[in-house]
């Protein structure tokens, strides 16, 4: 490695909105020289003001990629952080064209990974290494330390890793970084890691539904409970955020903020895309899906409305809001809490199984343990339960699904009961609880040893000819079902009439002593 001018920085980072900034200011605050630019001039500005205002930051700007590039010690590493899609290769391409054989550009946004595959195989054409790295911790994260998960060239990896795991947040076994794989893997991680998030936040909004709307829990009660959950079992940033909505109030007016937020949520893509590839690779995913799913019916809200008055037209009675008679408010909140944690572990596991199809297709030898652990901090996610995720990798690394482990495996048995009650009570209370429905019939599909699926294949084979396997004897088979089905209703229509006929015959008989058999059948 070429050795380092005093006037040159370690590192480059181009894209100073928020992230951008936040990100640049964390690695200058780890004592590592850097150097920023935006085609904005006013954020190259704004960043490198806030970087004395922070503490006099090692961080220099500038205002054209070519000083950018030249600013920076060989080989160079330069973190990108714009808008996924045509802004990235835009920016690489400005870069590129000053970067020098052996330099890495790193795109730490929520990008496609095939689009990043295809970006490693454009600049290796100009001898530059590509590294997709996912960031997660939003910009709280960015700045005080972010979960990392660099995918790509392993070179351009080992010439950041002094900086990433001083940059990245810290927990008791290491800094929330490590090489992910090759190609688009980091990318993927990150995508797949947001895609359980949205099933975790859906799964804490149906906790707070059924709690307020059929417990009758105010506000500042739910407030205390999510504060208690985070104290066990349920530790976790989003738990603890959530307590912290519960808690603030309208600026002007009464009331809590929450309820006067307009029930719409918006989405970026990286959860359509997770279940998007969860359905290519045939992994079940219905507890993520599910929370796409209502992301996209909570968009309809004038829909929504006008559905909620043409049902109460035609005589529907809505008893949401309407605290249910009887409902022991502290064993609901408890029982609410145990399907909480059993719809969780059954989300993980979902994205878990979709990271471990993906990495077989590509060959990615994903390290699920490792993933865990980069998990426990920093990132959106983060709780204290990824620790035994991460441990029950490591008793087993070819762990067919959490759901199974011996620990999940316990308690979940242990808190079906209570799952069972909460999803229950919900339905006959007209509470849509998509996560936690999911996330149960996950379960109780994935433990039958026999589902009622032979009979789905029996429908295919006899409209389609799909064949069958049987469970009595190998191979596969094909059955003409209506032909058989048909000639056995004749020959049962057949029976029943010759069966009469025998039944008259022996009437007849015991009437009339003598009359012969044949004279019988005459008359019938």
């Amino acid at each position: 490695m070429e050795a380092a001018s005093p006037a040159l920085s370690r590192i480059g980072l181009a894209g100073l909105a928020v992230m951008g900034q936040n990100l640049a200011l964390n690695i200058a605050d780890k004592g590592f020289p850097i150097s920023v630019y935006n085609r904005t001039i006013s954020k190259v500005d704004e960043t490198t003001d806030r970087a004395q205002r922070e503490g006099q930051l090692p961080l220099t700007g500038h205002y054209t990629p070519r000083d950018f590039v030249l600013s920076l010690q060989r080989p160079r590493s330069v973190i990108i952080l714009v808008k996924a899609g045509a802004p990235v290769d835009q920016t690489i391409a400005a870069l590129s064209a000053h970067l020098e054989p052996g330099d890495a550009i790193i795109d730490g946004g929520n990008e496609w990974y095939e689009n990043t595959e295809r970006r490693m195989v454009e600049v290796a054409d100009k001898g530059l290494l590509y590294l997709g790295m996912g960031v997660s911790g939003g910009e709280e994260g960015a700045r005080n330390g972010p979960s990392l998960m660099p995918g790509g060239s392993y070179q351009a990896y080992s010439n950041i890793k002094d900086i990433v795991e001083k940059v990245a947040a810290q927990v008791e076994d290491g800094p929330c970084v490590t090489y992910i794989g090759e190609g688009g893997s980091g990318n993927f991680v990150k995508m797949v890691h947001n895609g359980i998030e949205y099933g975790d936040m859906q799964l804490i909004s149906e906790a707070y539904d059924i709690l307020k709307n059929v417990g009758g829990c105010s506000n500042s009660e739910l407030a205390e409970i999510f504060y208690e959950w985070n104290r066990g079992e349920l530790e976790s940033f989003l738990i603890e955020i959530t307590a912290d909505i519960f808690k603030v109030k309208v600026e002007h007016g009464d009331g809590e903020l929450v309820d006067k937020i307009l029930d719409k949520t918006g989405m970026k893509g990286t959860g359509k895309w997770t279940v998007q590839q969860a359905a290519e690779l045939s992994v079940a995913a219905p507890t993520i899906a599910a929370s796409l799913d209502i992301r996209y019916l909570s968009g309809l809200k004038d829909e929504r409305v006008a559905a909620a008055r043409a049902l109460e037209e035609a005589g529907f009675k809505d008893d949401v809001g309407k605290v249910k008679s009887g409902v022991d408010k502290k064993r609901l909140i408890d029982d609410v809490r145990q399907a909480l944690y059993a719809s969780k572990i059954c989300s993980y596991a979902q994205g878990m199984n979709l990271l471990r199809a993906k990495s077989i297709e590509k060959g990615w030898n994903l390290n699920f343990g490792e993933l865990a652990r980069i998990w426990k901090g920093g990132c959106i996610i983060r709780a204290v339960f990824l620790d035994r995720i991460k441990k029950a990798y490591q008793r087993n690394p070819n762990l067919a699904s959490l759901v199974v482990d011996p620990e999940f495996a316990r308690e979940m048995v242990q808190r079906q009961a209570a799952w069972r009650r909460v999803v229950g009570l919900a339905f006959t209370s007209g509470i849509s609880v998509p996560g936690m429905g999911a996330s149960l019939a996950y379960f109780d599909t994935y433990r039958r040893a026999r589902l009622p699926a032979n009979l789905v294949q029996a429908q295919r084979d006899l409209f389609g000819a799909h064949t069958y396997e049987r469970v009595d004897i190998p191979g596969s088979y094909h059955t003409e079902w209506t032909k058989l089905a048909r000639n056995k209703i004749w020959c049962f229509i057949l029976a029943e009439k010759l069966a009469a006929s025998c039944r008259a015959i022996a009437q007849v008989n015991s009437k009339v002593p003598g009359l012969s058999s044949m004279r019988i059948w005459d008359r019938i």
